[in-house]
């Protein structure tokens, strides 16, 4: 599983590594910005690096560019002091819309030659699977 879903992530990379740079972020800050633009509630630094996996430092960085460039905002926390929360500028917003635009005119190129069937099934698989490990995983943090 590790070495097919490596190998998958590689060729996602590839087709759909240039959306970013046309927005003039990093991948990183793009994932940022689409974990911010996509909650339910603003989420904090921590909270978008425990879900996505990554240090919160890594996380922080890009936050802190995504201030700067005028596309993320921070509000304070009233359940934590320093542990702000993140919500996305009209900026960032429509930043992200013209991501999903150029991420739209991939997938269509991709589902012309895939099975379209197959993309859903395998989507809700790994969304699953991602949710019983964040399960099994919760329940080692609470040791």
């Amino acid at each position: 599983m590790f070495d097919a879903t490596t190998r998958i992530r590689g060729r996602l990379k590839a087709a759909f590594g240039g959306i970013a740079a046309a927005a003039g972020l990093s991948e990183m800050e793009m994932t940022v910005l689409n974990a911010v633009a996509e909650a339910r509630t603003p989420p904090t630094v921590p909270r978008i690096g425990r879900a996505l996996g990554h240090p919160r430092q890594v996380i922080q960085r890009s936050a802190n560019a995504l201030v700067a460039h005028g596309l993320i905002d921070t509000l304070p926390n009233p359940e934590h002091k320093r542990a702000v929360l993140l919500v996305p500028t009209e900026l960032g917003r429509a930043r992200k819309r013209e991501a999903n635009a150029r991420a739209s005119q991939m997938v269509e190129k991709l589902l012309a030659s895939m099975d379209a069937d197959l993309i859903v099934r395998t989507n809700e698989n790994l969304e699953t699977l991602r949710s019983q490990m964040d399960s099994h995983f919760r329940q080692f943090e609470q040791k």
